[in-house]
C-alpha cells in the first residue's frame, strides 16, 4: 500500500513498458521521480521485473503493480506528490484499472502492435477490433484526452478523427 501521495503526470500505453524512448524522451521531460509499471505478468515474474529495475536510473523510484493492486491502492495529488509516469502495456489493463478507480483525464498511446490490426492510428500504434470498441465505449462514456505520441516534441495525431474517419468507413 502506498504511503505518499503521487501527481500522475503522464498515464501512457506502451506494449514495450519501461525502454529508450521512456527513460531518455519522457522521463525528463515530465521530470518524473518515479515510474509504475502497471501489468499482471510483469508483477508476477521475478526476471521482468528484475530487468525493468535495472533500466530505469537510481535516482528514479520504480512500482510495479499488478492492475488491481494499484487501481485499489494509488493515491493521487494534483500538487505535492511524487511526479510520476504510469505505463499500461495495453489499451485492456489501462480501462480495466480505470474501471477499477485509477480515473485518468489524459491517456497517452506511444505503441500499440496488433499482428492482426483494424486500423492503423500512427506508425506504431495498430488496434484490433475488440480495441476500437474499447476506446470508443470509453470515449462516449468519459472525456478523457487522447494522445498518440512516441515522444513528447512529436506532433500529436488526431486520434479521434482517425477513429471517427474508421468508423464511417466500416459500419
Amino acid at each position: 500500500m502506498y504511503t505518499d501521495p503521487f501527481d500522475i503526470a503522464l498515464v501512457r500505453i506502451d506494449n514495450r513498458l519501461v525502454h529508450g524512448q521512456i527513460l531518455e524522451a519522457w522521463v525528463p521531460f515530465i521530470k518524473a521521480q518515479c515510474i509504475i509499471v502497471v501489468n499482471d505478468e510483469v508483477a508476477s515474474d521475478f526476471y521482468n521485473e528484475t530487468v525493468i529495475r535495472m533500466a530505469v536510473p537510481s535516482e528514479i523510484e520504480v512500482i510495479i503493480n499488478s492492475v488491481e493492486e494499484f487501481s485499489s491502492h494509488h493515491i493521487t495529488s494534483q500538487s505535492g506528490g511524487k511526479r510520476t509516469m504510469v505505463l499500461f502495456a495495453n489499451l485492456a489493463d489501462a480501462f480495466k484499472s480505470y474501471n477499477l478507480g485509477f480515473h485518468f483525464k489524459k491517456l497517452n498511446i506511444g505503441n500499440i502492435y496488433n499482428e492482426k490490426y483494424d486500423l492503423s492510428c500512427a506508425s506504431s500504434v495498430f488496434l484490433c477490433d475488440a480495441e476500437i470498441k474499447d476506446m470508443l465505449c470509453i470515449m462516449e462514456k468519459e472525456n478523457i484526452e487522447i494522445e498518440l505520441k512516441r515522444v513528447p516534441r512529436e506532433k500529436d495525431g488526431n486520434f479521434k478523427e482517425i477513429l471517427k474517419e474508421y468508423c464511417e468507413t466500416h459500419q
